[in-house]
């Protein structure tokens, strides 16, 4: 460990920094203020832990300046954060380098440790979910932050659709659907939000939810496309005619297979069925 990150273990503790949803520095909870490209750096550093070359950094920050220039805007950014603890200089003297202290704390670093361990975590011993809440800093516009914010928005995604099944198996049914209804708010059109949602929701024994959220998904592909679309969740909802459309309607129903009530007298009971996981008793199958 360098003197520059020993210094930066005693001086950082209060220290910390959120990029998920907005940017914000606070020291002991308290907001400390920064000129906008000292924002710029300080978001850039938490989303990149590694230390950075200034070269590197001040390419992506000004892209499209000319390097002296922009090597300029990032020196002044880097003097306006007078923030001590908060940034570590390292690197040689042909290539020096920037990084966040090391007891700088990063909701970031945080919401990738909980992606990291939620797989091997019991959904019982799931307390806390709300670092997968947020993209990173989505109002920001910059080139670099598109790349990384699509990346971790897949991961929390994919985080969420799991959890929400694994909700769904442990009988925790409300919080299946809460962390499936976020995936699905993030990414409307993303069929494994839906399905998960969809799933959750059956395993409640909310049917008319479940429809709700099949015909909403179906709504969408078609104002997107300008006609009708198949999707993967087709098989979830066979098409027939006989297909009643029933919004009000609520009953406990096992999540292996379910038959929609009120079709006409006289038809079929495998007219349109709603399958998850089974047969539809009656099917022949």
């Amino acid at each position: 460990m360098s003197d520059d990150q020993r210094r930066s273990r005693m001086h950082a503790p209060g220290l910390r920094v959120t990029v998920l949803g907005a940017f914000t520095l606070t020291r002991d909870g308290v907001a400390e203020a920064l000129s906008v490209d000292a924002r710029r750096v300080v978001a850039y550093l938490a989303v990149h832990r590694r230390p950075q070359p200034l070269r590197t950094l001040a390419a992506d920050l000004w892209p499209g300046v000319r390097p002296d220039s922009a090597a300029r805007l990032l020196a002044e950014a880097l003097d306006d954060v007078a923030v001590p603890g908060l940034l570590v200089t390292g690197g040689s003297a042909g290539e020096p380098t920037v990084a966040l202290g090391a007891g700088v704390a990063v909701d970031l670093d945080e919401a990738m440790a909980l992606v990291r361990t939620l797989p091997e975590l019991p959904p019982t011993e799931v307390t806390e979910t709300d670092a997968l809440r947020a993209d990173i800093l989505p109002s920001w516009t910059a080139p670099w932050i598109a790349v990384e914010r699509e990346r971790f928005r897949q991961l929390r995604l994919n985080a969420l659709e799991d959890l929400s099944i694994r909700f769904s198996a442990a009988g925790r049914h409300e919080e299946a659907v809460e962390i499936a209804r976020v995936a699905v708010t993030a990414a409307p059109s993303r069929e494994n939000a839906r399905r998960a949602l969809i799933e959750a929701h059956l395993a409640q024994g909310d049917l008319a939810a479940a429809v709700a959220e099949y015909d909403d998904y179906q709504e969408l592909l078609r104002s997107s496309v300008g006609g009708p679309v198949g999707s993967g969740l087709d098989v979830l909802f066979p098409p027939s005619p006989a297909w009643p459309v029933l919004r009000a309607f609520r009953r406990p129903v096992p999540r292996s297979a379910v038959v929609l009530p009120g079709l006409r007298a006289g038809r079929p009971p495998a007219g349109r069925r709603l399958v998850a996981g089974g047969s539809v008793p009656g099917s022949g199958r």
